[in-house]
This record gives C-alpha cells, structure tokens and sequence, in this order.
C-alpha cells in the first residue's frame, strides 16, 4: 500500500484531510526531539500510523462512545480514532513529554474539547466504565486485560491491535480469561492481527499474571 492509496482510503473530507497533515508536520517536527515513532517509520506515516489507527473504527463502537485509549504513546490510536468519530475519548500517557504532545496534537486535530489527556499509569486511572477500550503496543494481551478489565462492562468494545503476534498472545491467555474474542486481519500489514472482543472477564479461578 502506497502513502497515497492510504490516504484516500481514509476517505474523509477534506477539511479533516488537512488537520491529519498538520497533525502528521507535527509528528515529524517533534519526533526529533523526543522519541514518539521509529524514524523509518516516518516515511510511511499514513499506512503505518494513521489508516492502522482509522482502521479500528471499522467494527462499529457505539454511535458516540465513551472511548478509552490506554498507553496512548503518539496519539496511536487515540488521536487519531477522536478525529475521526464522535463521541469523548480519554487518552492515558504516562510520560510528560507525550502528554504535552497529544494536547497540542489534539488542538491541531480540533478535538481537544472531547478529549481528555490524563498523565500518569493505568492503575492510577479512576474507574469507571467505558465503552471502547484501545491499546496498540502497549502491553502484552494478559498484562493489558489485567489493567483494564476494571474499565469494562460486558458490552464494552475492546479494540486490541496486536501485530502479528495476536494469534499467539490469544491462545496464551485462553485458560485465564473468557470472552467473545476474534482476530480481524490488518488492512495495512497482510501479517498483523486486531483482537477484538466483548464480554471480558477473567475466569473463576483465573490465574493472575505478576
């Protein structure tokens, strides 16, 4: 996939086209100060980055959700997911310098009034229910479901990009944990997985992870 079939992919206007381009001059400018994405990966920012992230809202969350991005990192999928769809998104990052970046990123992309960027670990997250929980590269699956699952009603929406490790980090957490998992190909990587799921729990009797 070039740059530019990603790009038209996202399908959007193109008042929304030219915010992701501001967003995206940012990214670069700022990535030569802080660490947000591999560099390589610059070169293909719109496949890599931005569709992987857009591609997420293809399995239908909830008309104006409540969405939760955990590890939000470079505004993957967060950000991205926020301009893209209704609804209020909380984005959680525990790293200052990322934090400063997704609040100027989110005023770039017009979404800082439904956006709310919280600095600091999940577990210093208030709970509460959400409907859409995401994370890409964040933890491994049974580490992440063990953070969140706090976060999760038995309709909440998981939205797990997992790279092409999904299938084997699935299979790894089948006796601690039950649910209505499936794997949905990558429209960007022919290799990479997204987990997706309802209905998380642990099972009775579940094991823990340390």
């Amino acid at each position: 996939m070039t740059e530019d079939d990603a790009r038209a992919a996202l399908d959007v206007p193109r008042e929304t086209l030219e915010r992701l381009d501001a967003f995206v001059a940012y990214l670069t400018e700022e990535n030569n100060r802080q660490n947000l994405v591999s560099r390589p990966s610059l070169d293909t920012v719109w496949s890599r980055h931005i569709l992987d992230s857009a591609q997420l809202l293809r399995f239908g969350p909830t008309s104006e959700p409540e969405w939760l991005d955990l590890g939000t990192g470079a505004g993957f999928p967060g950000l991205i997911a926020a301009v893209l769809s209704p609804g209020r998104f909380t984005l959680v990052e525990a790293r200052r310098l990322r934090v400063d970046f997704l609040s100027r990123g989110a005023e770039l992309l017009g979404v800082s009034d439904r956006t709310t960027i919280l600095l600091g670990k999940v577990e210093a997250v208030q709970t509460r229910a959400y409907d859409v929980i995401s994370a890409r590269a964040f933890a491994p699956l049974e580490k992440l479901l063990a953070l969140a699952e706090r976060f999760s009603t038995k309709d909440t929406l998981w939205l797990l990009p997992k790279g092409r490790n999904a299938k084997s980090e699935l299979d790894a957490i089948r006796s601690s944990w039950q649910g209505d998992f499936r794997l949905e190909p990558s429209l960007t990587d022919p290799d990479a997985h997204i987990i997706v799921a309802r209905e998380v729990r642990r099972k009775p009797g579940g094991k823990r992870s340390r």
